[in-house]
């Protein structure tokens, strides 16, 4: 215990102690509050990370020093409003012609037809729905006979069941249903317990074993088409590359799951994507699927991707969105700072719109971000020096800045060709469908069930961008995919498939 006579006799030294720890608890208090609105946006916040900067507001190319927020003055203006105009009723989109019509006519009551004269007719057009009609398709094969062996035994012919009408061998589901169960399952992520109850509405009992051997087998169709597009993947020179997590049954121990994850590779300029799962999240995953990779690689901030940076072939770029994200959660502890940080990285965004709204070539994207795109980025950098050494340490805004210096030299590296893209947000968008299908069915059943899921999440994505109907993909390929020559099998990817539809 501390006793008067221990006590510093200099009174500046008690008060300055007495500061030191009120400072200290005040940035312990700042650090907490910006946790706890991160960890309530994380629960029930929005989402989004939408910025509208202030109407007023500095040219990026004047002072960037952080200015005191002064309070506008205010001007009462009275002005005689026009008056209103009459609202428009709304028009109603025609129904699409291409749907068959069902005519029913309503006479009108208490006149007698056959006197009175017909003038015309009002045409009134609603959309029905009538639920999914099952019905067996019959496949019948003609039994012959050909003739006596030398033994006495009589020769019968029988054709076999092509795989366009039976594409596994011995059930009783086409094409049709496997592709609806798959689509159902994988893009409307509704889980198999729930497709069979929705057969007994139509009296059709089918154990949720049978269905889930037919998705087993049916997926296993498709691998060929996988390994090929896999193939096609790590011969690109541009890649994009995420990992999202999946849990996974652990057969070993009951009940318990495995946090398994999807490696997603995509290549931007061919529009090929894989889902590859991968039982962790360890740096080997990466490392083995690009050990002859040569080209840009974009990724997020996560370390299992540093490795790269030791490779002289592989030119490392990072996510911008990535970036954005930080500052824009330091807005609630420094409104001026993140406002500003804000406001450059939305200049560089707007020049990437204005290259995208003019169809820019990857060469005059180029040439428009050297003229406009560097100077930003250079004076983004500069303020983000100036603004680490002068910011309270552990905030919230010194942690943005800190990330973004970091991966300075990646940010840059986007410039160097003009179709890189300036961050990875397309492939997490094309993870997103993953994470609704994680809160419906929960859990992939195995490894090798989660590694089969990974390939159709990959043909559905790849179908997406293609502006492709996945059921009508999936439908024609499993039929045809067995008798397709294997050298020839890249023509059933997605965009390769609809170059060849009527």
């Amino acid at each position: 215990m501390q006793t008067a006579t221990s006590l510093p006799q200099n009174w500046q030294e008690i008060l300055l102690e007495r500061d030191t720890i009120i400072a200290d608890l005040e940035l312990k208090l700042e650090v907490a509050l910006h946790q706890l609105a991160h960890l309530r946006k994380l629960f029930k916040g929005s989402k989004t990370e939408r910025f509208a900067p202030p109407v007023e507001q500095l040219s990026i190319f004047g002072d960037l020093s952080v200015q005191p927020h002064v309070e506008p003055e205010t001007q009462t203006i009275t002005r005689r409003l026009p008056k209103k105009k009459e609202k428009q009723q709304p028009i109603r989109k025609l129904l699409p012609a291409h749907l068959p019509r069902e005519i029913t006519t309503v006479e009108p009551e208490g006149i007698d037809i056959g006197s009175a004269t017909k003038i015309g007719q009002e045409i009134t057009e609603v959309l029905e729905y009538k639920p999914g009609t099952f019905f067996v398709s019959q496949i019948i094969r003609p039994k012959y006979k050909t003739g006596d062996t030398q033994e006495g035994k009589t020769c019968i012919q029988i054709a076999s069941i092509p795989a366009s009408l039976q594409p596994i061998a011995k059930s009783n589901v086409v094409p049709g249903l496997l592709s609806y169960i798959l689509i159902s399952k994988y893009e409307d992520h509704l889980p198999l317990h729930r497709q069979r109850k929705m057969f007994l509405r139509d009296k059709i009992d089918i154990p949720e074993s049978t269905i889930g051997n037919w998705v087993k087998q049916g997926l296993n169709l498709l691998e060929p088409l996988f390994e090929n597009n896999l193939k096609s993947i790590k011969k690109a020179d541009y890649q994009m590359v995420d990992e999202s997590p999946i849990p996974v049954l652990e057969s070993a121990k009951k009940g318990a799951t495995h946090k398994g994850y999807y490696w997603v590779y995509y290549d931007p300029i061919n529009h090929n994507i894989a889902f590859q799962y991968h039982k962790s999240r360890a740096g080997d995953a990466p490392k083995e699927f690009l050990q002859d990779f040569k080209g840009y690689l974009q990724t997020d901030a996560y370390g299992g991707y540093d490795q790269f940076e030791q490779n002289k072939d592989i030119i490392q770029l990072c996510c911008l969105a990535h970036i954005r994200r930080k500052f824009h959660e330091s807005l609630q502890n420094e409104e001026v700072r993140a406002t500003h940080a804000l406001e450059l990285i939305g200049s560089l965004y707007d020049i990437e719109w204005e290259a995208r709204d003019k169809k820019f070539s990857a060469d005059e994207r180029k040439a428009l971000r050297d003229e406009k795109a560097r100077p930003i980025l250079k004076l983004f950098q500069d303020w983000l020096k100036a603004q680490i050494i002068v910011v309270l340490p552990k905030s919230a805004i010194k942690g943005a800045i800190a990330y973004t210096l970091n991966l300075w030299p990646r940010l840059e590296n986007y410039l160097l060709d003009g179709r890189l893209e300036i961050d990875n947000n397309w492939i997490e968008n094309k993870i997103r469908p993953l994470a609704i299908g994680r809160k419906n069915y929960l859990f992939a059943g195995s490894h090798e069930a989660a590694a089969r899921a990974g390939m159709i999440y990959s043909f559905l994505a790849m179908c997406r961008v293609a502006e492709v109907n996945p059921t009508d993909w999936l439908k024609d390929v499993l039929g045809r995919i067995q008798d397709h020559p294997i050298n020839k099998i890249s023509e059933l990817l997605p965009h390769n498939w609809k170059k060849n539809q009527p």
